[in-house]
């Protein structure tokens, strides 16, 4: 039996059936796209306490030092740029610690995936001492669609009352929309908003371990000069002393489960990533509104490098929201080709397979004996 006869055919063990993802073509209008530029549901409750430096990378537990007075000197800010002390957006704001050069208005933190770039940043958003409308938190991408939304100048407008903007996921692999983005920090930076980002490699830096923070400054140009990079080493930490990923399970039990879970969704991969690319990017996170968990059948190596980042950005959304992804055929280290993976994009994809992995594991309770 295929995969997607399994899906149909399989009798429910609950009334309803599961939802699809396949059915939802999200409409999303441009005041959602502001209201939701705070930190995604899994780092709701993470602050600086809760991130756990590793003892043997001595620059985990300096970020977190230099964060937590970043956040600290925001505190008398105002987006005209009142309220600025000497010793800049960088002012550790605490009596013993040092002074920050005056000048730089941000920081960037500079690492490989998976050691809690993503935990400090949306830890600094909480620690900033201002309401949640004068901070914004969103990825590059979320970013460039609320430009296209709203247009360059009302957003401007919008974030320029803010007292800090952070920028998960900065896209150096993208020239126009790195010149786009570039200018608009310029602007805010001019109207007094700190900035906070961490960012992806260039295409072409095939041998490093980690992100360059020379190639972020080089790319924002002008705006090098308002950022300290803040270096951040380590190992994966979504791997770090935890038990491999489950094996895939078998079509049966995949769609069994997907019946017995409330609020699952079921479907076939090959369908899902067609229909992916009839969705755009900035709606995947609507596509998963209200998702419990995430059943695919007949997971299978995907085609093209269109589809594959179509992919991250879709497993990127499901991790923010902890949404756990149940799966039958290959496991998900295989989605990806050799060749995508010695590319240009090869971070991206390895962070899809850290993230899927994850939550992989924590779809594990979904199946029943």
């Amino acid at each position: 039996m295929s995969s997607s006869s399994a899906a149909s055919q399989s009798s429910p063990t609950a009334e309803a059936s599961p939802l699809s993802l396949c059915a939802r073509e999200p409409r999303v209008p441009a005041d959602r796209l502001v209201a939701e530029m705070v930190p995604p549901p899994r780092f709701d409750s993470v602050r600086f306490s809760t991130y756990i430096p590793d003892p043997n990378q001595p620059s985990q537990t300096e970020a977190v030092r230099v964060l937590e007075g970043f956040a600290g000197g925001l505190g008398g800010a105002h987006a005209s740029g009142a309220g600025k002390t000497k010793r800049g957006f960088l002012g550790f704001g605490r009596s013993k610690a040092p002074k920050a050069p005056a000048g730089p208005r941000g920081v960037y933190l500079d690492g490989g995936y998976g050691v809690g770039k993503t935990h400090l940043l949306a830890s600094l958003w909480h620690a900033t001492p201002a309401e949640p409308s004068l901070k914004a938190f969103g990825t590059f991408v979320e970013l460039t669609n609320l430009v296209g939304a709203l247009g360059f100048q009302q957003t401007v407008q919008t974030l320029s009352g803010h007292r800090l903007l952070c920028i998960d996921e900065f896209e150096l692999d993208d020239p126009g929309d790195t010149v786009l983005v570039s200018t608009l920090l310029g602007k805010l930076v001019d109207a007094g908003v700190a900035l906070a980002a961490t960012s992806n490699t260039l295409p072409g830096k095939l041998g490093e371990g980690r992100f360059a923070a020379a190639d972020f400054l080089r790319e924002i140009q002008g705006l090098s000069a308002h950022f300290r990079a803040l270096r951040i080493d380590g190992e994966d930490y979504r791997h770090r002393g935890l038990p491999e990923a489950p094996a895939p399970y078998s079509d049966e039990q995949v769609t069994k489960a997907a019946y017995a879970t409330e609020g699952a969704s079921l479907d076939d991969f090959p369908h899902l990533l067609d229909h992916l690319a009839r969705v755009h990017p900035s709606r995947y996170g609507a596509l998963t509104d209200g998702l419990k968990a995430v059943c695919l059948t007949d997971v299978q190596p995907v085609p093209d490098q269109s589809t594959a980042l179509r992919l991250v950005v879709l497993a990127d959304r499901l991790y923010d929201r902890e949404v756990p992804v149940l799966a039958s055929g290959l496991p998900f280290d295989k989605l990806f080709s050799e060749e995508m993976l010695k590319g240009g994009y090869r971070k991206k994809y390895f962070r899809a397979i850290s993230r899927l992995t994850a939550l992989a594991r924590d779809a594990k309770g979904l199946v029943t004996a």
